[in-house]
């Protein structure tokens, strides 16, 4: 096994459940809203449609990621979602690589960490 300063850039932290697109943007929806989101809700913010997100929750809630309550809310069916202790705490140890990964990113092109023309941020000349 390569020691830690061989393997710099495996980034072992990128969980495959959380780096797959939908799921990403499904847990950065919930841990913008802690209090969770009903399905609809979570279903506009993401841009996906039914089966997509019911998919999707059922993997995060496979890996105690999010919780699902089904409640009623005005005699109407509803499922909160909403992420985990547990969930939470993974989800900002991933953002941490995902941030070293843009900092080592950014070292390797000669930028600094944090100038938005290196990042691709600045407008356009």
């Amino acid at each position: 096994m390569p020691d830690a300063r061989e393997a710099r850039f495996s980034y072992e932290g990128l969980d495959r459940v959380i780096h797959e697109r939908a799921r990403l943007s499904v847990l950065t929806s919930l841990v913008a809203h802690p209090r969770g989101l009903a399905f609809p809700d979570l279903k506009r913010l993401c841009g996906l449609t039914d089966g997509n997100l019911s998919r999707h929750l059922a993997v995060l809630q496979e890996a105690d990621l999010v919780a699902l309550e089904k409640g009623y809310d005005h005699n109407r069916p509803q499922t909160l979602c909403r992420l985990t202790p547990s969930g939470r705490t993974r989800f900002l140890e991933y953002l941490a690589v995902l941030e070293q990964v843009v900092r080592d990113a950014q070292t390797a092109g000669g930028k600094k960490a944090g100038d938005k023309k290196a990042a691709g941020l600045a407008e356009p000349a």
